[in-house]
């Protein structure tokens, strides 16, 4: 058993900026599942959005193109928060050694991407998510109050249930004592009790089969929160990118950032070759993604094709290499020239605008528990997000998280009860994993072929049934089996898939991200939907 004052489950911009706020005063555990580069925080390309101007006109302007986006259902006191909160913690970032693009001039070289009326994108060549994950990383090594532990998978959130108390949604006051983690490198389950929990876990993107984040994007966060019984909110909305490039045989889907477009690539037919974009939005390639995904999806369809092109090849050869060098260099080895050749795109699953339900220092509904990043539904992305206000909403959020901990650890919380060690008696290893693969894949096929970009009561009614009948197969065969990663994966996987089936079900209109045959309109009255 450990024991800590806060025990942090990720280690991207989540995660990381968390620890550090609170490590000023409190002891910090860090829970990684892999290293610092399996993150969904280091594969972002784009940049970080943020008004660094500091001028009350254009920090509206970024609130309206992020109300805008998010199509009616952000939260609007939310969003001016991380708005206004954002160029302080950019500039934090800056001092503890982000460099990001500047001009000949010495300014910062910001850039416009889909949505954004203005150009506010910070970004660092193409590699953004991986200069700000490795900065704060470097700050969390030398800060002697953090302690990570990597290869560490979370199975369970512990609460009131493992003390033999039946616990629902309706039980008062539920409590999180910490979580059961497995050492993947022995093999075992450890106990780890903290008097506070930080759920900062990433996405969902492996509920889909096509997907642009890493491996370990499984949802883990949500899934435990939800079984748990915290309150969990819009997991309808799924955002796809539109541009991921196009090669079945490699995953993750290797991601075409969309600061491309925003420097004059456009989008052409598979068929034609003609480009397609300002026939469906007056912004044309930089409409909301939401809209460039489904104009690229009926694209697709039209023409029977698995992808469309994005056309570079009309920009400055030496500006391409020299911003896009991760994207030059990758195309190249798939024999793509992109100052030459037309780069083959699709959609892929990209980033979870629900998750669980926070308030606005990131507390759930459970107490002592936190989310923080991706895995959280905040209210600032609404029914899509606008591009690049995720890593500025981790950053900001993991600030606002650690000031509240840090007070409520000052009120010496503590916890005076006897949890079990975990109890894997009567279990045994498969002998066959055959199960674990088969179901993985089933439900990715099924999260994409009806759940996707565009849905209907039909797809969604028989996802809906089916992934419960792998759910309850899955869960019987999870109580007799030693626990694994691939198995608590598995689990997490099907109950995310579950989770936004079942609200893209309930949800009978066509708002941002969530697009429906049957209900094509938007209804009159917006509402969350909360699970």
């Amino acid at each position: 058993m450990k024991t800590t004052d806060v025990l942090i489950i990720g280690g991207g911009v989540a995660g990381l900026s968390t620890a550090l706020r609170i490590s000023r005063k409190h002891k910090v555990l860090l829970l990684a599942k892999a290293s610092k580069e399996g993150s969904n925080s280091w594969f972002a390309q784009g940049g970080v959005a943020a008004v660094i101007t500091n001028k009350p006109e254009d920090i509206e302007k970024h609130v309206k193109d992020t109300l805008v986006a998010g199509d009616g259902l952000c939260n609007e006191k939310i969003v001016r928060i991380v708005v206004e909160e954002g160029p302080k913690r950019i500039q934090e970032l800056i001092q503890l050694g982000a460099e990001f693009d500047k001009t000949a001039e010495g300014k910062y070289s910001l850039g416009k991407e889909g949505g954004h009326s203005e150009p506010r994108i910070l970004h660092y060549k193409d590699q953004t998510g991986k200069l700000i994950t490795e900065t704060l990383w470097n700050a969390v090594q030398n800060s002697p109050n953090i302690t990570i532990l990597d290869h560490y998978e979370v199975i369970e959130l512990i609460t009131q249930h493992h003390l033999g108390i039946f616990v629902d949604k309706h039980y008062p006051d539920i409590e999180c004592y910490g979580v059961y983690a497995l050492n993947k490198q022995t093999g075992k389950v450890e106990k780890f009790l903290a008097k506070t929990t930080v759920l900062a876990t990433g996405g969902l993107g492996n509920v889909y089969s096509i997907t642009t984040n890493p491996p370990g994007a499984t949802g883990d966060g949500i899934a435990m929160a939800f079984r748990a019984k915290a309150r969990i909110a819009n997991m309808e909305f799924v955002q796809f990118h539109p541009t991921a490039l196009y090669d079945p045989n490699e995953k993750p889907a290797f991601l075409i950032t969309e600061a491309l477009r925003g420097k004059g690539a456009i989008l052409r037919s598979f068929q034609t070759k003609t480009r397609f974009m300002p026939k469906y939005h007056p912004l044309a390639e930089l409409a909301p993604r939401d809209v460039v995904a489904r104009a690229i999806d009926t694209e697709m369809k039209k023409d029977g094709s698995d992808y469309v092109f994005l056309d570079a090849t009309h920009l400055d050869p030496e500006m391409l290499k020299e911003e896009f060098p991760t994207i030059y260099k990758k195309c190249l080895e798939k024999g793509i020239d992109i100052t030459k050749d037309y780069i083959p795109v699709s959609p892929a699953a990209h980033y979870a605008c629900g998750g669980i339900d926070v308030d606005e220092y990131s507390q759930s509904s459970i107490k002592y528990l936190f989310a923080v990043g991706e895995c959280s539904h905040t209210g600032l992305h609404g029914a899509n997000r606008l591009a690049s206000n995720s890593l500025l909403e981790a950053l900001v959020f993991g600030h606002r998280a650690g000031t509240k901990i840090n007070e409520l650890l000052n009120n010496k919380i503590d916890f005076n009860v006897k949890i079990p060690e975990w109890n894997d008696k009567g279990t045994q290893y498969p002998e066959e994993w055959i199960l674990i693969s088969h179901n993985k894949k089933e439900v990715q096929q099924i999260m994409t072929n009806y759940v996707g970009i565009v849905r209907s009561q039909a797809r969604l009614k028989r996802a809906e049934n089916r992934i419960r009948f792998i759910m309850e197969e899955t869960e019987a065969f999870y109580k007799k089996t030693t626990v694994s990663s691939e198995l608590s994966e598995l689990r997490n996987i099907i109950t995310n898939a579950y989770l936004i089936s079942y609200s893209a079900r309930k949800r009978k209109e066509s708002r941002g991200l969530h697009y429906r045959t049957d209900y094509p309109e938007k209804m009159e009255y917006i509402y969350n939907t909360y699970l």
